[in-house]
């Protein structure tokens, strides 16, 4: 079923016709890889253009076998020797040689098949590898509709005894979502070899009754280069509600289309072996009773085979569940991959294997030592890998049956059970975190929404997520309030009921439940992705709609011919199609109050964008013609998110730093500069620095954090103080525009990281954004300091976001929010595009 959604919607995005379907009713923390990927280098390496870079070249053709049945087998292309491949400095496997190690399996078993099923940033191939008996066609299609019925109708399908009997319990095991933690695709395609060619009866059998599928390199991009984050700099095991990049977009489908009933994510390094489930916080919208059983049940049992290896180095294994105090390794955000996979009726795991071989220890330790390290992970990682393998066969009846019961109880709407201490050993009141689901989420159509393109985005996100949509057909009253056909209704009374919640509630404030948290406590797109979206807490649900597939366009033109049009930057959208008129070397105007006129005679120009970002253009309105506006050239020194958030958007963005700029950068073309990482004004040598002050005297500046209010400051631009607040606060906070200029239209709510206010105004600087009073923390974790300062108090009321024009000539805007982070507030963008657009018109 979401096979189909998926390709409706891709058919939808390229323009073509889509009918919607009807549905039917329906210690210290542990030094290890999951670490917040926002420290130091988040705000003092600016990200360079690492895509600029030579893709990676293939030799040979894809060409794919039967899709009937199984095996399904590829003759992958292979790819040229790469010798600067950084895993064959381990013993390990380079990317190069994996597509002939699978085609050489494939020649060689009919349990093999191995699927393509996506691209890296650099265009190498993603592979999924799964193992299991033949299957004829129709033997493939009755797997595929238990599948399906499974997940569209558990409580038949635990009626159902054939299915008990007879289905493959599906099992995904993700490697090397680090690109610099090699080993799990190497203990991969050891195990995939040994399931491919064993004649073991006990393997055999395995096959008979399972799938297992591996997805050998999550970030191949990243090992080749021996980087943690893939080429666009991105933590992949952070990105799984966002799915900014094409290696998550994969990773989602292979979760969702296999619908695994467990699955491992392998992940180094922490000393002795890390093996979940994780400590407290968990998420509140997980059935934690039916993971906890079997989640301790097989991270004991991989503990004691993993110290059966016998290695002195992989005793102490560390199980988060027994052995850590809250927040020090939690299962609260969506945004791991095991945490993520738990949505989709998974027990999962994260595995961190023992033995550091990135970073410092690659370049420090001899390569002896660095390959005895490796192979010792690979065995760690492999035996995880087998022991799980062996769990399932001996559960598979009951991991089936949990993964129903999942959805089951989803769409039934029944409560979350209440787990009593000691349900497994150790659980405790600590351990219990549930939520109230409401009946139904609203989002409006016509006036009562905010932006009708952010509506449509966050629709498609939660469809391609598997979370149903359906769109109203007449005008309909829910929760005493009217809404137009048209609208969209998220029934809570659904399977993946969790995953729908997690994605559109608020989320909690967690401050008193743990001291600190592992990485973010907040996400909310219900907040932050700029839709209005209105929660129905109770009632009955009769509402005329259809299933959606994609959301409906969006777009378009509303002015009579002739006329000049408008239109208001107020989602990242907005700035794309403007940015690609100004591409187009159309002259538009900006307005004192940030309206962008566009003239009568780009009205075709107009109507193509409009279709493409799904963005409405209004009449202009009689009133001063306001100031030219030209494409805008911005020099960044930002962290690599910020990078491709601002691309996204289409502004042609230049990377600078402190030492590019002091190798000769050539600014004289630029308009803006945004600071926000790697770039010390105090740090520039006189000719970079009277480049930069030429800049002032004709552009903008715009800035976020630590490093840009240093630069600020360092620069004599705005007369403001900033005051730090704990370094690793985050999450959604509420938020005054009263009085905004250039933030005019802001949304009520945004997003911090390590937050910042700003004190001490001088004459001329204006207050664009504050934040509200009282505790402004919605969801999420943000505790004071040990004096008492830096907490969501201290920040209540104070500036958040400050604009003015500096002694220099510069406009400038100081962000103490998070608007671009991860590339996830999608509802924040168009606050820095209008900060943009402001600095580079006079």
């Amino acid at each position: 079923m979401h096979v189909k959604r998926r390709i409706l919607v891709a058919l939808a995005a390229a323009g073509l016709a889509v009918t919607s379907i009807t549905s039917t009713p329906a210690v210290a923390a542990p030094d290890s890889s999951r670490d917040f990927g926002n420290g130091p280098d988040r705000n003092e390496v600016a990200a360079t253009d690492v895509l600029s870079a030579r893709r990676a070249g293939p030799v040979g053709e894809n060409k794919i076998g039967d899709r009937q049945g199984y095996p399904r087998q590829t003759d992958l292309r292979v790819y040229p020797e790469d010798p600067t491949d950084k895993s064959i400095k381990l013993g390990l496997t380079p990317y190069h040689a994996i597509a002939p190690k699978l085609n050489d399996l494939q020649s060689r078993s009919d349990r093999i098949s191995v699927e393509v099923v996506g691209e890296s940033g650099l265009g190498r191939d993603l592979y999924l590898v799964t193992l299991t008996a033949p299957e004829r066609p129709w033997e493939t299609r009755q797997q595929d509709a238990w599948r399906e019925l499974i997940e569209n109708d558990p409580a038949r399908a635990a009626r159902d005894r054939r299915l008990e009997r007879d289905y493959k319990a599906p099992v995904w095991i993700n490697n090397n979502i680090h690109g610099n933690e090699w080993e799990g695709t190497d203990a991969a395609l050891r195990h995939i070899e040994y399931l491919a060619t064993t004649s073991d009866p006990a393997a055999k059998k395995l096959l008979r009754h399972s799938r297992v599928y591996f997805n050998v390199t999550a970030n191949p991009d990243g090992r080749v280069a021996g980087t943690r984050v893939n080429a666009n700099g991105f933590d992949l095991n952070r990105d799984f509600v966002t799915n900014s990049q094409p290696e998550d977009l994969a990773m989602r489908d292979m979760i969702i289309d296999t619908q695994p009933v467990l699955s491992l994510d392998e992940h180094g390094y922490v000393d002795g072996t890390l093996i979940e489930p994780t400590g407290p916080p968990h998420g509140q919208n997980y059935d934690f009773d039916l993971y906890i059983k079997h989640g301790y049940a097989n991270g004991l049992e991989m503990e004691q085979a993993v110290k059966a290896l016998g290695y002195p180095e992989a005793q102490d294994v560390i199980v988060p569940f027994r052995d850590l105090p809250p927040g020090e390794w939690d299962g609260w955000p969506p945004i791991f991959t095991a945490q993520y996979a738990m949505y989709h009726g998974a027990v999962s795991y994260t595995i961190e294997i023992p033995l550091a071989v990135n970073n410092s220890a690659y370049d420090a330790l001899p390569v002896e030592e660095l390959r005895r390290r490796s192979a010792i992970n690979t065995a760690v990682s492999e035996a995880t890998m087998r022991t799980t393998l062996s769990y399932v066969d001996t559960h598979r009846v009951e991991l089936v049956d949990n993964q129903i019961e999942i959805f089951r109880r989803g769409a039934a709407g029944e409560a979350q059970r209440f787990i009593p201490d000691g349900f497994v050993p150790g659980f405790g009141p600590e351990d219990r975190f549930t939520t109230n689901f409401p009946r139904a989420y609203v989002i409006p159509a016509g006036s009562a929404q905010r932006s009708a393109t952010a509506a449509a985005r966050l629709v498609d996100q939660l469809v391609t997520h598997d979370v149903r949509v359906r769109q109203a057909t007449r005008p309909f009253t829910l929760g005493g309030k009217s809404y137009p056909a048209g609208s969209y209704v998220v029934d809570m009374h659904q399977p993946k009921r969790g995953l729908a919640n997690a994605m559109l509630e608020a989320g909690k404030d967690l401050s008193a439940d743990a001291p600190q948290m592992y990485d973010i406590a907040g996400w909310s797109h219900r907040l932050l992705w700029g839709a209005s979206v209105d929660i129905v807490q109770r009632g009955q649900l009769r509402v005329p709609s259809m299933d959606v597939v994609a959301a409906a366009p969006t777009g378009g033109v509303d002015a009579a011919p002739g006329r000049d049009l408008a239109i208001r930057v107020i989602d990242g959208k907005d700035a794309s199609a403007v940015n690609d008129l100004l591409g187009r070397g159309l002259e538009l105007r900006r307005r004192a109050d940030g309206t962008i006129v566009v003239p009568a005679a780009a009205r075709q120009a107009a109507r193509e964008v409009a279709n493409r970002y799904g963005v409405r253009f209004t009449q202009a309105s009689a009133g001063p013609s306001g100031s030219p506006l030209d494409r805008v050239t911005v020099a960044a020194a930002v962290a690599a998110d910020e990078l491709f958030s601002l691309r996204s958007m289409g502004f042609d963005v230049r990377p600078v730093s402190t030492a590019t700029l002091n190798a000769g950068y050539d600014l004289s073309g630029v308009d803006v500069l945004v600071v926000s990482s790697g770039l010390r004004y105090d740090q520039l040598r006189p000719a970079a620095k009277a480049q930069v002050d030429a800049l002032f005297a004709r552009g903008g500046v715009v800035t976020r954090g630590a490093t840009g209010s240093r630069f600020n400051a360092d620069a004599g631009l705005l007369p403001a103080t900033a005051v730090p607040g704990r370094g690793d606060a985050n999450g959604v906070v509420t938020v005054d525009n009263a009085g905004a200029d250039v933030l005019a239209g802001s949304t009520p709510t945004s997003f911090v990281f390590s937050p910042q206010w700003f004190v001490n105004l001088g004459a001329g600087v204006r207050v664009e954004q504050r934040f509200s009073g009282g505790n402004p923390l919605v969801a999420g974790h943000w505790l004071p300091v040990g004096d008492g300062s830096g907490g969501p108090t201290s920040a209540a009321g104070q500036a958040a976001v400050v604009s003015g024009t500096s002694a220099k000539g510069a406009r400038v805007l100081m962000f103490g929010t998070e608007p671009m982070f991860r590339a996830h507030p999608k509802g924040l963008f168009a606050q820095v595009a209008a900060a943009i657009y402001w600095g580079a018109t006079r």
